[in-house]
């Protein structure tokens, strides 16, 4: 007597594990969303894309516009020349410098300032209002208002506080105002973007741990800091992207004189002043990849608070 085993006919769907299987109705309405975004996704890789490709392929180049017969493809050249460059180098350490410091005055400034736009009940809308105003002025008014404030014999704080000295021309003087104009003027930004952390956490959350006998500063680091990562690591992130590519406040200031001129001012040398598109797409592309180091960075150390992570840490 032979046995006969029950053999289905219907295919059998396997799915990964941690995946489950889509629906014919989720993955029709999953191709009509790449559908939907693919022109703009497209005309986003055209016009950021090819000017990014177009500058490492001029990073490889000798290209001097005062020699326009004189091209040539030399390789990595380019990169030898600027990273072996001591001037290169010393824009990057001014760089950093001017990033670091003004970075962490605007995180504590901004802190402040939020909590201050956050717990204010008489007048939020006006506080608010003329704490946003520096972030609303552009960036090369409020330099020039910063120049012309500490030259000498005609600018009030210069005579207040330099007596005759013109401390535009000297080095540590020169970082500590550009530093100054940059937390006067992006702090606010700062503030707006912890101020929206802020109203994350719970006021219930802040009420049991004040039962429990928690003072303001265990409040303020163990229950609002961690709701707020988030936000901490977005504010910190576009601040330090922002801040790595200083110009105008340089450039107005001190025209990158005494030391203090960053990469962004030295990539401008090259590429209009010098016409050197060879080197100045040098400079460029070592920019970029410096930026996306830094993104890099901040993503993994703050790890799942990074918005789009899941509980693993991972994007």
């Amino acid at each position: 007597m032979s046995t006969v085993e029950d053999v289905s006919t219907t295919p059998q769907t396997t799915a990964k594990p941690g995946k489950p299987a889509l629906s014919e109705g989720k993955r029709a309405e999953r191709r009509l969303g790449w559908l939907l975004c693919a022109p703009a996704a497209f005309v986003m890789v055209a016009v950021t894309g090819y000017p990014i490709a177009y500058s490492i392929w001029l990073s490889l180049q000798r290209y001097d516009l005062r020699f326009p017969n004189d091209t040539e493809f030399v390789g990595l050249a380019n990169y030898a020349a600027v990273l072996s460059d001591s001037y290169w180098w010393t824009a990057f350490a001014t760089t950093v410098v001017l990033t670091v410091v003004s970075v962490a005055i605007e995180l504590v400034l901004g802190m402040l300032l939020a909590l201050i736009m956050h717990r204010t009940l008489v007048g939020r809308g006006l506080v608010r209002t003329v704490a946003l105003i520096p972030y609303g002025i552009v960036t090369v008014v409020a330099a020039f208002s910063w120049y012309y404030a500490w030259t000498p014999d005609t600018g009030y704080l210069a005579n207040i506080l330099a007596g005759d000295s013109a401390p535009l021309t000297q080095y540590l003087p020169s970082m500590a105002i550009i530093i100054l104009a940059e937390v006067w003027k992006t702090t606010p930004f700062m503030a707006l973007l912890l101020m929206a952390g802020l109203a994350l956490v719970p006021d219930d959350l802040l009420k049991a741990a004040a039962m429990d006998g928690a003072n303001g500063w265990q409040r303020f680091i163990k229950v609002m800091v961690p709701v707020m990562k988030p936000a901490i690591l977005v504010a910190l992130l576009f601040r330090t992207l922002d801040a790595f590519r200083i110009f105008d406040n340089i450039y107005v200031l001190t025209g990158g004189q005494n030391d203090t001129s960053s990469v962004s001012m030295q990539t401008y040398n090259n590429l209009i002043k010098g016409l050197n598109l060879g080197i100045g797409s040098t400079m460029s592309v070592l920019i970029f990849i410096t930026v996306a180091i830094i993104a890099f960075i901040f993503i993994k150390l703050f790890g799942t608070a990074a918005p789009g992570s899941d509980q693993g840490g991972k994007r």
